[in-house]
């Protein structure tokens, strides 16, 4: 077979067919995710504290497990049951580097990412590699994984040097396999500069870099701000940077409980959807560029949090995911929904509330759920009185109302104070907790931990499934 390529608005096989990637990312694996893998704050910061609590041999051994079975040939069978053919792998740069001996390939690098590539291969599902998390993180994100609001990815080169250099690896590693859909460079860039400088001349040398060592591979570039802002990409972004697709990021304001108002899918709702969507692709549709949803998705309610709502706000919340995949259809537009797994907020599958590792956490998952610690879609209605008063000082003392609009745009004083004071600090105070449940267990334990996430502990997400399955079936 041959590379699937960007041609025009469309991504095409060897034959020149057009080819729709309708699949999802692969998230809270090899780059794991508060919300998604179940603890508090950032991956480095509980891989860390896991080492102190238990040893490093023994936590090497408990994540190492934990990746072996999170992703496994049952889950490429069950994918490929619903008619999809494209999943996107987030990665974790540390997986390749440590930052404490950077440019030095690590020994089992490609170990897990090689066999989940080849078993979506073995089911004809296509794969897309997406740098997930950076060195001195993109974005001031928890997926960032770099403890902090700040993008520090943005403040030094050597960091950006060092990306480059392990796409070089990647590129190298997988340049003759056709399963590998492409490259997506960089997941949610956030640059500040006002011109976007920080991000251009990255995705210059990336692209230099790759396209030197790999010319077959599709290349999807995010835009700057989470993947909606391409207002200063090079406007010979075609001539530029060949055989590439550029990827939004398509969340409704409708699918989280942040909502401005139930969702009914009334005129004006719809209205919002589709303008929503079309304001984040015009800048390609206005010069015929390529466009892929890399991430876009509901979040659901659960009833040990939500109880007798939960069935009613996640009809709701379907309905959201069925009208942007009208959308979507109405467009031919390939999209990457987040996300395949996690334990129970926004998967396709999510692991089992009897497993090991549900029960042994669960009353720590419900407060740190009740805190609103973990940022993505929170639900802060039992604590948000507790935070005012600092957003109130804070509007109140800054004379210049225009200074408190910072970068990102999206971040408000509100969500910047919530974001510092308890995504990360009090996040931060948590991760101990989080990693003294392990102690004790000996590497049998520590399995059985691990294997709570494999696919036969898992539950499907139904209503999630049966739409993406009917949508897949009405493309040719």
């Amino acid at each position: 077979m041959g590379f699937l390529k960007v041609a025009g608005t469309k991504i095409i096989d060897e034959e020149g067919g057009e080819v729709v990637l309708r699949g999802a990312g692969l998230g809270g694996w090899m780059t794991m995710e508060n919300f998604i893998s179940g603890y508090p704050g950032c991956e480095f910061q509980i891989r860390e504290a896991l080492s102190e609590a238990i040893g490093e041999r023994k936590a090497e051994f408990f994540f190492d497990k934990f990746l072996e079975y999170f992703f496994a040939e049952p889950d490429a069978i069950f994918f490929k049951s619903l008619g999809l053919n494209c999943i996107r792998i987030a990665v974790n740069y540390r997986h390749f580097e440590d930052d404490m001996n950077p440019r030095v390939l690590r020994e089992n690098a490609f170990k897990h990412l090689d066999r989940a590539i080849s078993v979506c291969a073995k089911h004809s599902i296509y794969t897309v590699i997406d740098m997930h998390t950076a060195p001195g993180g993109q974005s001031g994100g928890w997926h960032a994984d770099g403890g902090t609001h700040i993008g520090y990815f943005w403040k030094h080169k050597d960091f950006q040097d060092r990306l480059v250099w392990i796409w070089e690896q990647i590129a190298q590693h997988y340049k003759e396999n056709p399963w590998v859909a492409g490259y997506n460079v960089l997941n949610e860039p956030a640059d500040p500069h006002p011109q976007h400088d920080g991000l251009m001349t990255f995705y210059g040398r990336a692209y230099s870099a790759i396209r030197t060592i790999d010319t077959n591979h599709i290349l999807f570039l995010d835009g700057n701000t989470f993947a909606v802002d391409f207002s200063k990409f090079p406007e010979d972004a075609g001539q530029r940077w060949t055989n590439t697709a550029y990827a939004i990021h398509d969340y409704a304001i409708y699918g989280f409980p942040s909502s401005p108002e139930p969702y009914d899918g009334t005129n004006t709702q719809l209205k919002l959807l589709r303008t929503t969507y079309e304001r984040k692709r015009r800048w390609m549709d206005d010069r015929g560029h390529c466009v892929w949803n890399g991430e876009w998705g509901p979040v659901y309610a659960r009833k040990e949090y939500d109880g007798d709502a939960t069935d009613a706000i996640n009809e709701r919340r379907y309905k959201v995911l069925k009208d942007q995949l009208d959308i979507y259809k109405k467009d031919r537009l390939s999209w990457s929904i987040w996300l395949y797994k996690d334990i129970g907020f926004q998967g396709m599958v999510h692991v089992s509330r009897s497993t090991p590792y549900m029960q042994l956490f669960k009353d720590f998952l419900k407060r740190k759920h009740d805190l609103a610690v973990d940022a993505w879609g929170k639900d802060d209605k039992y604590v948000k009185h507790i935070y005012q008063p600092i957003i109130d000082l804070i509007k109140s003392s800054v004379v210049d109302e225009s200074h408190l609009k910072l970068y990102p745009p999206l971040w408000s004083v509100e969500e910047r104070v919530t974001r510092i004071s308890r995504t990360i600090m009090m996040a931060e105070f948590m991760i101990n907790e989080w990693a003294d449940k392990f102690r004790g267990l000996d590497e049998a334990g520590l399995e059985e931990l691990a294997k709570s996430f494999s696919f036969e502990n898992c539950i499907q997400r139904e209503g999630l499934n049966k739409a993406l399955t009917e949508y897949a079936s009405t493309l040719s």
